[in-house]
């Protein structure tokens, strides 16, 4: 083979692991959410009409893949996407799309 430049196979790997997270049409509603505004679960519940338990385990994903972070206040837990990385990729493929 050519001399290519290729990361290595654990980083390719996870880079597949983390495109398989966005395969998931409640996460990505959850990171639009999220993309406009900080929310606690039961109000992301509501807004997407999804069971709490059903937002819980999708932020709980995203929350070990670094797409989101979690800050305390009082009784409440709010979400908010972990940086500006996570909305590039989903503002590119956005644009992919409607090319």
């Amino acid at each position: 083979m050519d001399n290519i430049n290729m990361p290595d196979e654990e980083l390719l790997i996870d880079l597949a692991d983390l495109y398989k997270v966005f395969g998931d049409y409640s996460r990505i509603r959850i990171m639009y959410v999220l993309l406009q505004q900080e929310v606690p679960v039961q109000k992301l519940a509501d807004m997407l009409d999804m069971t709490q338990s059903a937002v819980s385990h999708q932020l709980k994903i995203l929350k070990q893949n670094k797409l989101v972070k979690a800050r305390r206040e009082g009784k409440n837990i709010y979400y908010s996407l972990a940086d500006h990385h996570v909305r590039n990729i989903l503002d590119m493929g956005k644009e992919h799309l409607e090319e």
